[in-house]
């Protein structure tokens, strides 16, 4: 009898055994994994299997790990039959589907991690039948519906819940309150609707609550205010809750770190007792309705290294409400200070260049602030990012803030500075970002900012009394990508033959100066020039031919200068250029037929010139305006609506017999379609242009404007499920649609679970600030802050294609073939050469040089007139100048480049 239950024994733990064996198979066989689960075979005990631990008698598995290990597919419902496991940790891979309901059936799991994949669906409701379960994160995927009021009846072992960045709707179950041993609770990113159980406050051992980024319309529930003291983060910022502060807030939580309130309807005045909590890091207030003056207390916050108070209502002025600046100087840790957007007023207090060195971001705009910029703004060291700017301060730039070495971005616009530019902004070596545009500054622009060898903008337009000569040095800046605006001052002299050093900027703007003299020619060499604004000058001679050799120029400005001669034809041959400006020159003959060929021209202005002869009618001239030819007497013909006298015809053309007029006419065709032929041929081995060339709302005045992330919160909806373009390895896209216009944005959003998403964001920044061609995607801006919930947030703002990417039109998810998802050989042929031309230009032309490393369908993007657009730079590889060891690496020295779909070029 003992034998015989002996085998029994060991029979019943070999069957449970192989059980387990064979559910692991299954699990596997769902997924593409590479060569990660080699190891997972028969040949060897499933114990020691890759991510695999097991008891040791019996061999059962306990703990399934695989986190961040590159797994894709869908997650087998066999896993349930591990009826042993205690931890489940999937975390970081690309595991798509529902979540398997049979995961109810493991009543031992105490660690549930299935976070940042993509799993939809809904939260299966008797995962409440997991009853040890103590840790549960199932943030960053793609899941909706309800949450089921189950989980918080049974599961009341749990310590952590995190269910954010999903879509989750509905009202969040009072049964939540059941969870008495919970320390984090996290649903921010949801679009859960209606109030916040105020039963919530019984969980006595809450340190981490956030519900930031729903849909959430009440008032605060008072009984919230009595949590213990554990209470460390308190997020409920971009809601729609209403109400005041409670008074004595400082009292209730005298340990918490962030207190994030910031976009709701909170009203009345900040309670001065949040200088009470001696442990707050970081305070954010912003975009609320609150009142008053700001506590002059909160130097008492010693730890504050964070202070939003921008876009509400507080006052200040110079009898009362400034106190609380000086009293910041206390908070040596400080690193962020937004006060934008205020009813402050009277003079920017002086003290205010006591604050910490440790500042890294001062926003001071959109306000009646005036005075001066305190002499001494350069004792704040610690500063990458400064911005004055929309305010009515007055005098001039101080000269210390040559001392800022670390600033990265200043902003000195629409204010009332004046006197000269300081010599001393030379010396800010790491500077990307200079504006100053719409001021009084006055004298010449300093050569020294041409040593700012990492500047990519620069806009000094507007200030009317600049004068003097452009400085040589500042043609010569490598780094110069983005725009160049000198416009509406008072410059004079030639443009320097160094304006053809400018081989990578998008947009030169020189308007509205005195500049005379020839363009040079060599101005050609701004291969991705797209703007190209010169107008109101004193240039003088004839258009130079080689304009023509710019193929990316969109926008081409000459008015109101002294060009004299014909209109030259080689105008016709540049690119797809959309806005032609010839006005108020002394141009004289005909106007060049070839201009109705440029289908993309969509403005053209050629009034008050000399010009004769007949007005096309075809292509731009059809809908062209009498304004755009008006002061040209001699000139006839065109469409009706120009109410031009009609051209006279010649006697001996009525001569011509018919039959030579159709052979000429056929000889005419044959040779103009012998061209068409060549030019395509032609430009499939030149760099060919895209069609869709920056437009008067161009994206360089995007990037020029701030856009903060709630401006990007609340133009992906919260970054909602419905505006998700796809997912990718290291983030997600979204559709973006601003406040402030109605252009469609793409936002990726990078995920910052580790380090390798950085360093991603850091590898495409890199590669996106040195290249600008019509074939890559154009990028408008980045952000890099911290969300509501005080964690790291980085995106990147480009231009949106609305057809999607290549690999979608090569792989149409219908079968059946239509013209909304099948590609012509003639697009396929146009996207080929577009693909060439970006490579050709990064490989070749930009400085410095940038391999991609990931061209793939997925990667090429199609704009609305279906031209290609190369885009993610995550892993490109920047080629430095004076290295020993070729290819440098933007993202990592080491490892297989690429990704699935990629085939890398051979040897």
């Amino acid at each position: 009898m003992i034998l015989l239950r002996s085998l029994v024994a060991v029979l019943l733990i070999f069957t449970v055994s192989a059980g387990d064996e064979a559910a692991l198979l299954a699990f596997k066989a769902k997924l593409s994994h590479g060569d990660l689960l080699a190891s997972w075979n028969r040949s060897t005990s499933f114990c020691s299997w890759e991510g695999v631990t097991c008891h040791r008698r019996p061999a059962r598995v306990v703990e399934l790990r695989l986190n961040g290990t590159g797994l894709v597919g869908t997650l087998s419902p066999v896993i349930g039959n591990l009826t042993f496991l205690q931890m489940l940790d999937l975390d970081s891979n690309s595991l798509h589907g529902n979540i398997p309901a049979s995961l109810g059936h493991l009543r031992r799991l105490h660690g549930l991690y299935l976070s940042k994949n993509f799993f939809s669906g809904t939260l299966p409701a008797n995962l409440s039948s997991c009853i040890s379960m103590t840790e549960m994160c199932v943030d960053n995927n793609k899941l909706g519906g309800g949450i089921s009021a189950k989980l918080g009846e049974k599961l009341t072992y749990l310590t952590f819940m995190s269910l954010r960045n999903n879509i989750f709707t509905g009202t969040i179950p009072m049964s939540l309150a059941n969870l008495s041993n919970l320390q984090l609770l996290d649903l921010s990113d949801n679009q859960q609707m209606g109030s916040i159980p105020p039963g919530l406050s019984s969980i006595q051992s809450m340190r981490y609550f956030n519900l930031g980024s729903n849909l959430l319309t009440v008032m605060l529930p008072p009984s919230l205010y009595n949590w213990s003291s554990s209470i460390q983060v308190f997020a409920v910022g971009l809601n729609m809750l209403y109400g005041s502060i409670l008074d004595d807030i400082g009292s209730k939580f005298p340990n918490l770190k962030y207190l994030l309130l910031g976009a709701n309807n909170f009203t009345g005045t900040i309670p001065s007792s949040i200088s009470n909590i001696s442990s707050l890091i970081s305070l954010d207030l912003a975009h609320n309705k609150f009142s008053g003056y700001v506590p002059p207390t909160f130097g008492r916050l010693i730890g504050l290294q964070q202070l939003s108070l921008s876009y509400n209502k507080l006052k200040a002025n110079d009898n009362k409400g400034w106190e609380f600046i000086t009293s910041l100087a206390n908070c040596s840790q400080l690193q962020l200070l937004e006060l934008g957007s205020n009813y402050f007023e009277g003079q920017l207090p002086g003290s205010i260049v006591n604050l910490s060195i440790s500042l890294q971001k001062l926003y001071i705009a959109d306000d009646r602030i005036s005075g001066r910029i305190p002499a001494d703004i350069g004792n704040l060291v610690g500063l990458n990012k400064l911005v004055i700017e929309n305010t009515s301060i007055s005098g001039v730039i101080p000269e210390s803030i040559g001392r800022l070495q670390n600033l990265i971005e200043l902003f000195l616009s629409n204010n009332c500075l004046s006197g000269l530019i300081p010599s001393s902004l030379g010396n800010l070596s790491r500077l990307s970002v200079l504006s100053a545009y719409n001021g009084k500054l006055e004298g010449p622009i300093p050569a020294s900012l041409g040593e700012l060898n990492k500047l990519f903008i620069l806009d000094l337009s507007m200030n009317y009394h600049l004068n003097g000569s452009i400085p040589r040095e500042i043609f010569k800046l490598p780094s110069h990508s983005w725009y160049l605006d000198l416009s509406y001052n008072s410059l004079s002299g030639p443009l320097p033959n160094e304006v053809g050093s400018l081989v990578n900027l998008n947009r030169l703007t020189l308007s509205g100066n005195r500049l005379s003299g020839k363009i040079p020619d060599n101005i050609q060499n701004c291969l991705v020039l797209e703007w190209l604004s010169l107008d109101n000058n004193l240039f003088e001679g004839s258009i130079p031919q080689s304009l023509k050799n710019i193929k990316g120029l969109g926008i081409l400005n000459l008015a109101m200068n002294k060009f004299s001669g014909n209109i030259p034809e080689a105008l016709g041959s540049i690119g797809y250029m959309e806005e032609l400006y010839l006005s108020h020159n002394n141009l004289s003959g005909f106007i060049p037929l070839v201009l109705q060929n440029l289908t993309s021209l969509t403005r053209l202005d050629i009034s008050f010139n000399n010009l004769q002869g007949e007005v096309p009618n075809e292509g731009v001239f059809r809908n062209i305006t009498y304004l755009a030819v008006a002061g040209n007497i001699n000139l006839c013909g065109g469409t009706p609506q120009l109410h031009l006298a009609p051209c006279s015809i010649s006697k001996n053309t009525e001569k011509i017999p018919k039959s030579l007029v159709i052979s000429l006419v056929t000889a005419g065709a044959f040779l103009f379609s012998l061209s068409v032929i060549l030019l395509i041929w032609t430009l499939s081995k030149k760099l060919r242009p895209s069609k869709n060339i920056l437009a008067q709302n161009s994206i360089v005045d995007d990037h020029y404007k701030r856009i903060p992330y709630n401006a990007l919160l609340r133009g992906t909806n919260e970054f909602s499920e419905v505006n998700l373009l796809g997912r990718g390895g290291y983030g997600a896209v979204y559709k973006c649609v601003l406040d402030t216009e109605e252009r469609t944005l793409a936002v990726k959003v990078f995920n910052l679970g580790q380090s390798r998403y950085s360093k991603s964001f850091e590898a495409e920044c890199q590669s996106m600030r040195r290249i600008r061609h019509r074939s890559l995607i154009k990028i408008i801006t980045s952000c890099s802050t911290v969300n509501h919930q005080g964690q790291e947030f980085k995106a990147l703002v480009f231009e949106f294609m609305p057809n999607g990417n290549l690999d979608g039109w090569l792989h149409p998810k219908s079968q059946e073939a239509t013209t909304n998802n099948t590609l012509s050989l003639a697009q396929r042929l146009a996207i080929v050469v577009d693909i060439v031309d970006a490579v050709e230009y990064l490989h070749n032309y930009c400085q410095p040089l940038v391999i991609h490393c990931d061209i793939k369908p997925s990667n090429i993007l199609l704009a609305e007139d279906m031209s290609a657009r190369v885009g993610d730079f995550g892993i490109s590889r920047i080629l430095q100048e004076n290295t020993s060891e070729g290819m440098q690496t933007s993202y990592s020295s080491t490892g297989i480049r690429g990704s699935i779909g990629y085939v890398a070029p051979g040897d």
